[in-house]
């Protein structure tokens, strides 16, 4: 009873944006991807609509969570603010909490994921008895949640559906999927993401434990940030000031990314395996997702976050994007 009556009020705001079908002057196709689907129009212009959907082990879960997309958005859109002085990105107007508007890149087909601390999946091939991701050797003797003497790059193959690959660097230049010289821009580019994001989090309380950074280039042939910045789903958060104890006593690290779900569907016998079934999520954990995301966005972006409350998300989203379009040239 008392657990019925805790989740009522949050089962009637539960709206979620989980499918969109917008109408779109100019839009020559449409992308839909595990959380974001992306609108391609004319004159090299996308805008990017965040879901509610959430996906873990590469996975799309069945239920949304509610306020994700508008979370995972803001965050992005104030870290590309934060970070455009190291790199140049995509963006150009944000017409709607879960909308980004930009300039129509051709995506890298790799992912660069920078790791400073032993976490993750990292450290579920560490403890599996594999002392190299990537080609890069990890040190032996390490604990979980151990700082690296250094960050490693752990780049991944880019897959739309199914799971991402590791992949050496050598990989990817000998197999021609990006040039040398591409390449080291990016990883140059990573490294210096990740410094700031560092920095960023610090005057938060916060480490930045690891991150995932996408580029493209544009029409004109520069490289760009595309896609998100230092997201609770792109990026993985400790608190600083919990994190040596909670070493020293070999206690788990408070999670402020989507470990949280991974190991809650692990524990229930989850990991996107062949013939696993995704655990049921019923009301009282999808608020406990939801939460965790605003928790989030709180300490990441040091303010308050503004729910924004819709009677029908996708007629507020269409309404905004065709408004935005008229006004822009």
């Amino acid at each position: 009873k008392t657990l019925s009556k805790s989740i009522k009020p949050f089962q009637k705001s539960m709206k979620t944006l989980i499918n969109t079908d917008f109408i779109i002057p100019d839009t020559l196709k449409k992308y839909s991807g595990k959380v974001r689907d992306v609108l391609y129009l004319k004159n090299d212009l996308i805008v990017m609509i965040v879901t509610d959907r959430i996906s873990a082990f590469d996975v799309v879960l069945p239920r949304g969570i509610p306020y994700k997309g508008q979370v995972l958005n803001q965050i992005s859109l104030k870290m590309f603010s934060e970070t455009k002085d190291i790199v140049p990105n995509w963006i150009i107007s944000s017409p709607d909490p879960n909308v980004s508007v930009g300039v129509l890149c051709q995506p890298f087909k790799i992912e660069m994921v920078i790791r400073g601390y032993l976490s993750g999946h990292a450290f579920r091939l560490y403890k599996s008895g594999k002392d190299t991701i990537c080609g890069v050797k990890m040190p032996k003797g390490m604990n979980e949640n151990d700082k690296f003497p250094k960050p490693i790059i752990t780049p991944t193959t880019k897959s739309h559906s199914g799971h991402d690959e590791d992949i050496s660097k050598e990989s990817i230049i000998k197999n021609k999927i990006l040039s040398e010289d591409d390449y080291e821009q990016i990883e140059n580019y990573t490294i210096k993401l990740y410094e700031r994001g560092v920095e960023l989090a610090d005057k938060k309380n916060l480490i930045l434990v690891d991150s995932k950074y996408e580029f493209g280039k544009k029409p004109n042939g520069e490289i760009v940030l595309i896609d998100e910045v230092h997201t609770p789903d792109s990026s993985r958060y400790f608190y600083k000031d919990q994190y040596k104890l909670r070493q020293l006593e070999k206690k788990p690290q408070k999670q402020l990314s989507k470990e949280f779900l991974r190991q809650w569907l692990i524990k229930n016998k989850f990991q996107g395996k062949k013939n696993q079934v995704i655990p049921f999520m019923d009301d009282l954990q999808v608020e406990r997702i939801s939460s965790r995301y605003i928790e989030v966005y709180e300490k990441i972006i040091g303010e308050s976050f503004n729910k924004k409350e819709s009677k029908d998300i996708n007629k507020r989203i269409q309404f905004n994007i065709i408004d935005f379009l008229k006004n822009h040239k």
